[in-house]
């Protein structure tokens, strides 16, 4: 069955952040797309020259398409959306939350190589508060695509606006890209750096101050 599309994807083609997805991209389930996967991954391999009837790879191509489709890029399916249930602001805390130090694993969309690192976010809050564990799931979420962190950095930034029903939200991301680290110039220390403010967070360089000095705040509970 065709899984229907959040709101965010069926507008992919108006918005700049959105995933690039053509028309036809649920039209497949994903068993069906896995046996697709499977066997360009056989072609691969045996393009390569690997022997495919060898115990350690006669199962990879299956491998690797299980994991194309229902992890690494298992974001790009809508079902697979979190649920962003927020709380009524009842004690009225109107400063700054900041969530540090997400891990985020991602691939990028270049070369298909991983993305690792961390991601940082903060909210103003209104109205809304909304629990913990789900802004560690959207940036998960986000993550498990094909991307740029350029792109990441404002899918997490609209969603999280979006939910909380305020511009105030900021996301940094500080992350290391294999396809600088392990390739080409190969420069293991290099990491890439990408931010997005929104409502006061752009207007207010105290906010932006106070929310990249949190940032980098150590967290040490001790041994």
């Amino acid at each position: 069955m065709e899984p229907s599309r959040s709101e965010e994807d069926n507008s992919h083609h108006s918005h700049s952040y959105d995933t690039p997805l053509k028309d036809s991209a649920f039209d497949k389930s994903d068993d069906e797309k896995i046996l697709i996967i499977e066997k360009h991954m056989e072609g691969i391999l045996e393009t390569l020259g690997m022997d495919l009837n060898d115990d350690s790879l006669k199962g990879t191509p299956k491998r690797v398409a299980k994991m194309y489709v229902e992890e690494t890029f298992g974001g790009l399916n809508p079902l697979r959306t979190p649920n962003l249930n927020t709380f009524e602001n009842t004690y009225k805390y109107g400063e700054m939350l900041v969530e540090k130090n997400i891990v985020v694993y991602s691939t990028c969309e270049h070369h298909l190589m991983p993305i690792v690192g961390r991601a940082h976010i903060a909210y103003l809050s209104k109205d809304k508060v909304i629990g913990l564990s789900k802004m560690n799931r959207i940036v998960d979420f986000y993550a498990k695509r094909p991307q740029v962190q350029e792109r990441l950095t404002r899918q997490i930034s609209a969603a999280l606006q979006k939910a909380l029903g305020t511009d105030d939200v900021a996301v940094l991301i500080d992350a290391k890209h294999l396809c600088v680290n392990a390739r080409g110039i190969r420069d293991i220390d290099s990491s890439t750096v990408t931010v997005e403010y929104g409502g006061r967070f752009k207007n207010e360089d105290e906010l932006k101050t106070s929310f990249l000095t949190y940032s980098k705040l150590k967290t040490d509970f001790g041994d």
